[in-house]
């Protein structure tokens, strides 16, 4: 029975011609698709419904290779035997190559299995009441783990070991444990869902809420030369130093409930370098090889062709709160960053998608103010429907002179990622793509996959504070490419398999892979050249000095993890031919692998009860910074029926969605935003450079956010981009200053945001 307010919330939204969808993630209506849902603990005292204890990580890092060991702790505290499901990330580079289930003395080591005879053998186990766990993987970063026999009073501890590599970018080495698998947005009915979607419908804690386990790590590095600046902008940590070369950093026992983000370990080398160059391994019968090139120094060119850049953002309900105002912040800099020979555009999408104008407009003064004033105006709600926003976006007409850019700023919380690249990859003639993953905990797969495919590069912005710098490394990567035309030749020596076939351009200061085999004797050279800056550049290593370390045996690991990566991660949504997914299962059982079509699986030889289990599927917090509305309720801090006077969209914004409620959404809230009196120019004319910025030489845009009031008058004022604290303030009194003409809706005055950019230029001599 449901309670009397339900109902009146119901026929509220009814009559005001909302979406129905805003209500809860629990109602009715959620059971036609595959989606996540609130977790309520059952009242059942006999039944445990918290099974997985903790989570632990012990990373090991030597060189450019991590090798990471994951222990699950479950234990049964009820009265009725279970089986657990979990669902939980890895890296999206992560090779796994094995795992052991341990029961008081005795330890099973898994074995590797195609993956329909892995659950036979696993549903079988479980009829015969013996303990087993099942490892598969339903994304390249989405693992799922299923525990049964679980009896009363049992322990058991599942570990899983993989392996990645780590590629420094700007000097920096960054190692990232993901914690928590974000809600993903589906549109799959439920009852037409395959064996391998299910896990996205599982529970989740409230906003808010800690999670239910603890969360331990420990990582040791070792590296060839003197490590420093070891940071970790996620987690409290405790760093300890034996040497100059070896490090070990905890999580400190304060931050055990920090399994709602990414941990993420960030730390350079001595002068900055990077650890490049030709390593070996040989493993009976096949020989494995890595290269690693370090890119020339970034050079600065004085002529960039001009550029057309397409700005995707997503604002959906996942995005509301938190991971809305970091996006609003980035797309700022993004923005005031243009020249004024670029043209730009920016979408909306959430359930349907809105366009600030029909096409491209210079980056003028005048366009950006309104394209400030249309993204501040956004709020969180929704459904993600990424594919119909990339299609209209693609769709859109493009000058021939112009290199276009399209850049998606997303959480990546949806289940279409293989659509998506196969978008990109039938569109990739006409733009590079460029991926911005918003978020403590985002979805990498899809985030690396787009930029990836796209032939461009993906950047992760988990905190406001970051907006800024990684807007102007984006900036410096699309306009300053540090090497191009990059071509690889072998001389003097037999290779096979090497990947990737041909390598695009490099945009950031991160080093360039190759992998393969080689057979023979160890001689002959690889040669890899390209341009830098319009001039010639080249590298060559020899085999015969190549190093062999102990740590390079996990080679043939990452070898097959990219020949994987190549046939299965991004690979055409038809799921490939027969031939390309016997070729994966070859790979995943010759290797000892987890894949698509591989899985794990551990049986205990022992009986422990009569095969008669409760399934439990383990709630997952939601990701630190996402609210309620990721999964349809309503963040805690909003109101119930939103007004239109929420949405600022222009007036000839379309919706892609035939939703019933959601082109009422999409209508525009102002006649006209508010201005001042006598434009930008009077602005400036009324605006007093700093001595203090003048003595200094300092210039640049200070970028305010301001709320207008009714009658004109300034009732608020925020600095989004600071150029100086002198000038960050004359910004502040000369808007404070000016006489506001107020924003107009349906011909009378109202409140309204504005965002005003500032410049200080001096005179030149």
């Amino acid at each position: 029975m449901k309670k009397p307010g339900y109902f009146l919330a119901f026929f509220a939204l009814i009559l005001l011609n909302l979406p129905i969808e805003l209500i809860s993630a629990n109602s009715p209506d959620r059971d036609k698709t595959l989606s996540p849902y609130f977790w309520l603990r059952d009242a059942d005292p006999e039944l445990d419904q918290l099974p997985l204890k903790s989570t632990s990580a012990k990373v090991n890092i030597s060189g450019v290779i991590a090798d990471v060991t994951v222990t699950q702790v479950y234990k049964n505290e009820g009265k009725r035997a279970l089986e657990a499901m979990y669902i939980f990330p890895a890296s999206t580079q992560a090779a796994v190559y094995g795992m052991k289930m341990t029961i008081g003395e005795r330890s099973i080591t898994a074995k590797i299995e195609e993956l329909e005879e892995a659950r036979r053998q696993f549903e079988q186990a479980r009829e015969e009441g013996r303990r087993a766990s099942l490892l598969e993987q339903n994304r390249p970063n989405v693992f799922q783990m299923n525990v049964t026999n679980i009896q009363p009073g049992d322990v058991i501890l599942v570990e899983l070991k993989y392996t990645e590599l780590l590629k420094p970018t700007e000097g920096i080495y960054s190692f990232v444990y993901p914690t928590v698998v974000g809600p993903r947005y589906s549109e799959t009915p439920l009852e037409n869902a395959p064996e391998s979607e299910k896990w996205i419908a599982n529970p989740y804690l409230k906003e808010g809420e800690a999670p239910l386990t603890n969360f331990a790590l420990q990582a040791n590095i070792v590296a060839g030369m003197a490590i420093r600046d070891v940071k970790c902008p996620s987690h409290e940590i405790e760093v300890s130093f034996a040497g100059d070369n070896s490090t070990t950093i905890f999580v400190k026992d304060s931050d055990k409930k920090g399994g709602n983000r990414d941990f993420i370990l960030n730390y350079r080398l001595q002068d900055e370098k990077i650890q490049s160059g030709l390593l070996l391994s040989e493993d009976k019968s096949e020989k494995y090889f890595l290269l690693m090139m370090q890119p020339p120094q970034r050079v600065t060119k004085s002529e960039v062709v001009p550029r057309e850049y397409i700005f995707i953002m997503d604002v959906s309900g996942s995005m509301s709160g938190f991971p809305l105002q970091i996006s609003k912040k980035l797309m700022t800099n993004l923005l005031q960053d243009l020249r004024p020979q670029d043209q730009f555009n920016v979408m909306v999408f959430a359930g349907s998608s809105g366009l600030w104008a029909k096409e491209s407009q210079p980056a003028t003064e005048a366009n950006l103010s309104l394209a400030f004033n249309f993204i501040d105006s956004q709020r969180g709600g929704g459904g993600t429907r990424l594919l119909p926003a990339l299609e209209r976006a693609l769709a859109l007409s493009s000058e021939q002179n112009m290199s276009r850019s399209v850049i998606v700023v997303t959480d990546g919380y949806v289940d279409v990622e293989r659509q998506t690249f196969d978008l990109i990859r039938r569109n990739l003639d006409r733009c590079n793509f460029f991926a911005f993953g918003i978020g403590t905990s985002v979805n990498r797969y899809l985030i690396e996959g787009m930029a990836n495919v796209g032939r461009g590069e993906h950047f992760i912005v988990t905190a406001s504070v970051d907006a800024e710098k990684i807007a102007n490394a984006f900036q410096n990567y699309v306009q300053h490419p540090v090497l191009t035309n990059i071509k690889v030749q072998f001389e003097g020596v037999e290779v096979v398999d090497v990947q990737p076939e041909a390598i695009q351009d490099v945009f950031a200061q991160r080093p360039v892979l190759v992998y393969g085999k080689w057979r023979g004797a160890k001689k002959g050279t690889v040669r890899i050249s390209g341009s830098a800056a319009g001039r010639q550049y080249e590298q060559i290593f020899d085999f015969a000095i190549a190093s062999s370390p102990s740590e390079a045996a996990a080679l043939k690991f990452l070898w097959a993890r990219q020949k994987l990566q190549i046939l299965s991660d991004y690979s055409a949504i038809a799921h490939g031919s027969e031939a390309e997914k016997q070729e994966i299962i070859e790979l995943g059982l010759r290797y000892n692998l987890l894949t698509r079509y591989t899985s794990f699986i551990a049986i205990d030889t022992e009986i422990a009860g009569d095969g008669k289990v409760t399934v439990v599927k383990q709630p997952l917090p939601l990701p630190q910074g996402v609210s309620n509305a990721a999964l349809g309720g309503l963040p805690s801090t909003a109101k119930m029926v939103r007004s239109r006077a929420d949405f600022n969209l222009p007036l000839d914004m379309e919706s892609s969605s035939s939703e019933p409620g959601l082109q009422e959404e999409l209508l525009t809230a102002f006649d006209t935003p508010p201005e001042p009196a006598q434009g930008l120019i009077q602005l400036q004319k009324i605006l007093v450079y700093p001595e203090s910025a003048v003595k200094n030489k300092i210039e640049g845009k200070v970028v305010v956010r301001v709320l207008i009031g009714a009658d004109g008058k300034v009732l608020k004022s925020e600095v989004l981009n600071s150029l100086h604290d002198a000038c960050d303030k004359a910004a502040v009194k000369a808007i404070e200053t000016v006489q506001w003409k107020p924003a107009l809706q349906q011909g009378r005055p109202v409140r309204a945001w504005v965002t005003v950019p500032v410049h200080f230029r001096l005179k030149k001599l």
